[in-house]
This record gives structure tokens, C-alpha cells and sequence, in this order.
């Protein structure tokens, strides 16, 4: 797992061997089961979190309903609101799938950045990134239909459709598990 790692922090910055073991010596790596919750509304935590390999979802409980906004797959991060304003948690991660995880915090973030600037500059271009993917994210739900948002999604994460619940990929696009499967059936009718 540690060269999964490796080779996607080597996508933004080259890695000297003493700057490889800095990482390893800080014990980050989490094998997680299926099903497992790893982090609940009103829980504080200081975890960041960034899959190797796996699936992970982000989501609300409202009126007793999930609500997902979020899956996050392998090369992925996720740093949670929680962790950035120091408040306890509003929603849910929860693993998909058995999932590989790193698992870091700010004071370990923060060591290895003062020993190894480049991580500094990795972390804000990752950050960067990010945020840019939620932008046009949340863009594109905001200002597309349900089907819009089916196609894109068959388009840019294709796994998805694989690897989630239909319930909850219904969900996350918006509408009733009921109207995807009709938006499905109306869409292989069309390419027919």
C-alpha cells in the first residue's frame, strides 16, 4: 500500500528514500472492514483521511433519512469540516467496502511539513484540487436535471454504479431509488 502512496504523492513532488520512511515511521496505514463508521454525528475527531484502496461515504441523517453527499474512492482525501473547526462532527463517513486507508492528523501533518516543506506545497495543490472538484460539484447538481446528473456521473465515475447500493447512489444523485431505476430503463430504451 505504501507504493500506491508513493506513486500518487510522486504525480505533484519527487520523494528521496529518507522523505519515503518519514511517511512510513508515521504509521498511517488502516485496513478498514466493510461497514464500519468511521466517524458519527456529534463525534469530534482529528482525522484525515486518504484511500488507497476502497470506497468511503460521506452523508447526514435528516428526519431520520440518510441523505449522501459524497463518495470517495481510491486516491482520494477527505479531511472533515469537523477536524477544521474543531466542532463535534454533523455527519457520517462510513466505509462502502473493505477499504486501505491513511489515516493522519494536523500535529502529524504539521511535523513532517516543518521537516519536509515540499509536503507543505503537496498539500495545498492537493487542497487546490479539491476544492475546484466540490465547486464544480456542486455546480453541476445545482444547475443540471436528475438524468443530467446520472449521465455525468456514468461518464466521470463509472465505478460508482458498480461498487454502491443503488439506494444510495439514488440518493446521492437526488432522487428516489424508484426513479432511478425508471431513468435507467428510459435510458437503455433510448440507446436501443
Amino acid at each position: 500500500m505504501q507504493k500506491l502512496l508513493f506513486d500518487f504523492i510522486t504525480k505533484y513532488v519527487s520523494l528521496t528514500e529518507e522523505e519515503k520512511n518519514a511517511i512510513v515511521s508515521l504509521d498511517i496505514f488502516r485496513s478498514v472492514k466493510k461497514g464500519t463508521i468511521l466517524l458519527k454525528e456529534g463525534q469530534r475527531s482529528k482525522d484525515s483521511y486518504f484511500v488507497l484502496k476502497g470506497c468511503i461515504r460521506t452523508y447526514y441523517v435528516v428526519d431520520c433519512e440518510e441523505k449522501t453527499t459524497a463518495f470517495h474512492t481510491e486516491m482520494e482525501a477527505l479531511t472533515p469540516l469537523c477536524v477544521i473547526n474543531n466542532a463535534p462532527s454533523t455527519y457520517y463517513i462510513s466505509c462502502l467496502e473493505d477499504t486501505v486507508l491513511t489515516i493522519s492528523n494536523a500535529d502529524m501533518e504539521a511535523a513532517i511539513n516543518r521537516k519536509f516543506p515540499k509536503f507543505d506545497t503537496l498539500c495545498k495543490m492537493m487542497s487546490e484540487e479539491i476544492l475546484a472538484r466540490q465547486q464544480f460539484d456542486f455546480d453541476e447538481f445545482k444547475t443540471s436535471s436528475p438524468e443530467q446528473r446520472y449521465l455525468s456521473l456514468l461518464q466521470r465515475r463509472p465505478d460508482l454504479v458498480q461498487r454502491v447500493p443503488q439506494h444510495q447512489l439514488a440518493n446521492y444523485l437526488g432522487i428516489q431509488p424508484q426513479s432511478l431505476s425508471r431513468l435507467r430503463a428510459r435510458l437503455v430504451k433510448k440507446n436501443r
